[in-house]
């Protein structure tokens, strides 16, 4: 019964124009543990439980938040199910991280990392590393990588259709990530069950996000850079970030070199606004200096 509502419920979010890629995980995450309990309807103390089993306070209320969403849909039409309260693991609060900066040094561990995963004769190693190296090389989001197909890789870059916001743009390549993208074709050409997609596991299938992070949690704690599972450390998307601060470190300390780079890079991130791209300037210390230095100088030219 659960698992029907959940298939309901991802085509409804779907087709309102959603993109709703990790929440289902999730979601079949808890109704395989309600399910397993002997639910037929979503119950507000088996939500807490299964939220409660995480590593953060931030993690369960995530939880709680996509299952009341999830409960909320299926109550309207049948009001046995359960809608848990909003507030049950404390108020949500919005918290913007503050982005880890890759170091050359630290990408290329996370590279080696990578390419010792799985077994001999395994396309994972190739995938992840292949992924991780176009993320640094370009910015893209991470949904953005896994969305591409082979047909996305042109001449002149790659496609990225119908991202967030729903826009589509060109993202030019260097020629070192295309030689890279070429040489991972190559090998993809071996794997079984050939499809579309651009990056794919031994099953010849597109990778998921959850699958892809666990793999990145695991690489980045036998590099080092994180701690234990709950604890806070760098992400996978801080590659965007970092690709994003390095960008913005090559700009002179000219004030309209900066503004013509950050909107020439808000396009190239894909952002909606370039009010989003200004954002990485508060991790760019070198750009927070020539800020700080000319708001200096225009109240010494003012101050009487």
């Amino acid at each position: 019964m659960l698992s029907q509502d959940l298939h309901r419920y991802t085509v409804l979010q779907r087709a309102r124009g959603m993109k709703f890629t990790t929440q289902p995980s999730l979601l079949r995450g808890f109704v395989a543990f309600a399910t397993a309990a002997g639910d037929t309807h979503v119950r507000t103390a088996r939500v807490l439980e299964w939220a409660a089993q995480t590593t953060s306070a931030m993690q369960a209320r995530n939880r709680l938040a996509i299952a009341r969403r999830f409960a909320l849909a299926l109550a309207i039409e049948d009001s046995e199910h359960e809608v848990p309260p909003a507030d049950a693991f404390g108020p949500w609060q919005f918290e913007r991280r503050l982005p880890h900066i890759y170091s050359a040094e630290e990408i290329a561990t996370l590279l080696a990392g990578a390419r010792r995963l799985g077994s001999p004769g395994s396309i994972r190693p190739e995938t992840m590393a292949t992924l991780i190296g176009l993320l640094a090389a370009t910015g893209l989001r991470v949904s953005e990588a896994l969305r591409l197909d082979i047909a996305d890789l042109t001449n002149d870059g790659l496609i990225i259709r119908e991202s967030k916001f729903r826009k589509s743009r060109l993202v030019p390549l260097h020629p070192t990530a295309r030689a890279a993208l070429n040489q991972y074709l190559q090998r993809r050409r071996k794997v079984p069950g050939q499809g579309t997609s651009l990056f794919v596991g031994d099953s010849g299938r597109r990778p998921v996000h959850v699958t892809l992070y666990g793999l990145f949690m695991r690489i980045g704690r036998e590099a080092g850079l994180r701690g234990l599972p709950g604890e806070k450390g760098p992400r996978l998307h801080d590659l965007r970030h970092t690709f994003a601060v390095r960008s913005l470190e090559s700009c002179t300390g000219d004030r309209r070199a900066i503004s013509l780079h950050m909107l020439a890079l808000s396009t190239y991130l894909g952002h909606s606004d370039p009010k989003h791209t200004w954002w990485y300037i508060h991790a760019t210390p070198a750009l927070m200096q020539h800020i700080a230095e000319a708001g200096e100088a225009l109240l010494s030219e003012v101050s009487p």
